[in-house]
């Protein structure tokens, strides 16, 4: 009886104790009403990237998100269009293989009937040359992190701030899904099976 009485009043004390206020809760409260904070998750970090962050590490981890969203993006249509049938015309080398000839998905980098290394380097050099060159922004004057419109405006400028924002909340939507789909594609590809739309994997 002693020992529930001692343990009533030590709860009865906490309910009067401050509570702890650290760096961790202020810092995330700085992000729950950033862009990408949205409907059906909300502001979610389930493994802890920003309860030390700062605005600037905020701001490059959502530049990763983004343009791993948009690199998801393609490589869901692109396996997608592969996998209806369609090719590129010609052939990838000269000793005569088509791009038809390949498989589609992993298989077409990692298998026997993979392209060979040096298609691959090729793949690899054009795409460090987009990543260095082409995908940046080469004019210094973006509105936000990840906006390589590089002096071209197709009607960006015109656009209200809250329309703005909304496509943006768009593309960061979609990206995510995109990055769970071709996640999902890459998995399915491996235990094998047919599948609606896809086809066989």
């Amino acid at each position: 009886m002693k020992s529930v009485i001692f343990a009533a009043a030590i709860a009865s004390a906490a309910a009067f104790a401050p509570a702890s206020t650290g760096k961790v809760s202020t810092h995330l409260q700085a992000f729950e009403s950033e862009l990408g904070a949205q409907a059906p998750l909300g502001f979610y970090d389930p493994l802890g990237f920003l309860d030390r962050a700062d605005q600037e590490t905020f701001d490059r981890l959502r530049y990763v998100e983004l343009k791993h969203g948009r690199i998801s993006q393609l490589a869901f249509v692109g396996n997608l269009f592969t996998r209806a049938g369609n090719h590129l015309p010609g052939d990838i080398n000269y000793e005569g293989q088509s791009f038809a000839s390949f498989p589609n998905g992993l298989a077409a980098i990692n298998g026997p009937d993979s392209i060979s290394s040096s298609g691959l380097l090729q793949i690899f050099a054009f795409i460090a040359f987009l990543e260095i060159r082409v995908m940046t922004d080469v004019t210094g004057d973006s509105e936000f992190r990840g906006d390589f419109r590089n002096g071209f405006d197709f009607g960006w400028d015109k656009q209200t701030e809250e329309w703005k924002m909304q496509k943006r909340a768009v593309e960061l939507n979609q990206g995510r899904a995109a990055m769970m789909g071709i996640l999902g594609l890459m998995v399915h590809e491996q235990i094998g099976g047919t599948f609606p739309i896809v086809g066989a994997m």
